[in-house]
Formats: structure tokens, C-alpha cells, sequence
């Protein structure tokens, strides 16, 4: 484990643009349960799952009653919804902050909708599948902060009167375009991908690794494309392999919770950063 863990900080050392993608593994040491693990929320509960997968077309024909089911009138979704608003952020989230603010770790590509990436302190977050801190205009594509919006009268309003959902993108509603074009941008831009605490099976999200795999070494002509001289390193830090380890995509699988390997290789990383000062520094070999 200590040499994976070593690897991962030299990876991180040599790389000039790295991001990380993160999954539902991310928070369950926060207590926000997963929806396809073991113990699961749809593992244990089809009725939810199915429920789920009707959520955005009930939005589309009755807006009313999405929004009463939403906030807790009907069914148990308000009841998860907010739970994930009292979570605090665990040891994982603010290790992914630190090496941020260590100017390591450029950007966050998240699939969680709970916000404890910015509640740890990373500044540079997209959140792909939305937040439940934030309500979204399907017409005119704004967003509005939760608190910002009077719940009183159901549905909530847009200024430009059609009706907000939450922000969160529910089966069969695209990935809003602007996370999507930012997304890829960070993702053909990296030169070190390190993917944290997702089972890689819910798309388009988990072909992302397999996009940045697709980036040429050298940019291409007219392609509009960046290139890079030495390809992408993809580093896996996972309980469970997934499709990516079995298929060949990560170059390192850490095997284990997020909340401990993040931390370890934050911990590593600075020590490194220091023997380093320490050799170009007289003062400090002395």
C-alpha cells in the first residue's frame, strides 16, 4: 500500500494539470449513503430506484407534485434530501481541498449533489450531475441558491416564469451544457486524472477516463485540441475495482476508503515537498 501511495505522489509531483473525479464513495464516511454499493438506497429499495428513474418526466407533467415529493409531501425523498444538507464533509473531501491549495489539484469533476466539496474548501468545483443546494431553470438555464427561493407556493418560479427544479439532473435529463463543455474541457486538458470513491458504470459520467485516454500525445492541427507529451496518468483510489480497473483504464487501483488514502497520500505529498526544500536549501541541509 506504501508504494502505491508513493507512486501516486510522484504521479501527482510530475503532472502539470491534475483533476479528480469523484464518486458517491466520496461521502459515505459523511453518512450519506450510497445508491448501487452493498447496502445501497436502490440495492435495498426498487420501489425508490423506479421512482427515481420518473422523477424528471414527473417534473415535465406536474411540477406540483414533483415538488411535494421533493420537499417530503409524498414518498421519502425529501427525508434523503435533507439529510445530505446537514452532512459535513469528511477527511477525503478536505484532503482534495489541501492539495488544491497546494496548487497540486486543479480542478473537481463531482457526481455528488451534496456540496461537501465547497463545504471542505475546494474552489474549483463542477458539480456534474448538479446540487441540492441550488435550483435550476429547465427554460432559461438559470440557477438560483435554494435559500434564495420561496418554497411557500408550489412549484417555485423562474423570473422568466417557467417552472425550477432542483438543480440535481435526474434520469433521462441531459447533463446540463454548460457543466458538460467545462467537464470536458478540464478532462482533455489533464495530464493526471485521479478518480475517487465511483462505481464508473453511470454514464456519461464514467466515460470521462476513457475521454482523456482519447486525447493525442501531441495537439493536432486545426483540432482545437491540446496534446501532451507523455499521455494521461489515471489513478484509482477505490473500495471496490470497477470497470475501469478490470478494463485496463487506471494505471494504479488503491484499494480502500477515501477518507483514509486521501489523506495518506496529502500526508506524503508534503513530505516529499519538504525533503525536497530541504536538499536545494543550505540553510536548511545545515
Amino acid at each position: 500500500m506504501d508504494s502505491l501511495i508513493r507512486r501516486a505522489v510522484d504521479d501527482l509531483a510530475a503532472s502539470e494539470y491534475a483533476i479528480a473525479l469523484t464518486g458517491a464513495g466520496m461521502s459515505t464516511e459523511s453518512g450519506i449513503p450510497d445508491f448501487r454499493g452493498p447496502s445501497g438506497i436502490w440495492t435495498t429499495n426498487r420501489k425508490a430506484e423506479a421512482q427515481a428513474y420518473r422523477r424528471y418526466e414527473l417534473f415535465l407533467n406536474d411540477a406540483r407534485t414533483y415538488w411535494e415529493e421533493m420537499l417530503g409531501m409524498r414518498g421519502t425523498c425529501g427525508m434523503f434530501y435533507e439529510e445530505i444538507e446537514k452532512a459535513a464533509p469528511n477527511a477525503g473531501h478536505h484532503a482534495l481541498a489541501e492539495l488544491e491549495a497546494l496548487g497540486v489539484l486543479k480542478c473537481v469533476i463531482t457526481q455528488n449533489i451534496d456540496g461537501l466539496h465547497r463545504k471542505a474548501g475546494s474552489k474549483r468545483v463542477l458539480e456534474y450531475h448538479g446540487s441540492v443546494h441550488a435550483l435550476r431553470c429547465i427554460s432559461c438555464r438559470s440557477r438560483h441558491a435554494r435559500d434564495d427561493v420561496c418554497l411557500d407556493v408550489l412549484p417555485p418560479r423562474c423570473i422568466c416564469g417557467a417552472a425550477l427544479k432542483y438543480d440535481v439532473v435526474h434520469f433521462n435529463e441531459a447533463i446540463p451544457s454548460d457543466v458538460m463543455k467545462e467537464s470536458e474541457a478540464e478532462v482533455l486538458r489533464c495530464d493526471l486524472m485521479i478518480i475517487c470513491g465511483t462505481s464508473a458504470v453511470v454514464h456519461p459520467f464514467a466515460s470521462l477516463p476513457g475521454l482523456a485516454r482519447s486525447r493525442p500525445y501531441r495537439s493536432l492541427p486545426n483540432s482545437g485540441i491540446p496534446g501532451h507529451e507523455k499521455g494521461v496518468t489515471i489513478i484509482e483510489v477505490n473500495d471496490e475495482p470497477t470497470p475501469l480497473t478490470h478494463g485496463g483504464v487506471s494505471d494504479c487501483f488503491i484499494r480502500g476508503k477515501t477518507g483514509d488514502l486521501l489523506p495518506a497520500i496529502v500526508e506524503e505529498a508534503k513530505r516529499a515537498r519538504s525533503a525536497l526544500a530541504t536538499e536545494h536549501d543550505p540553510l536548511l541541509r545545515d
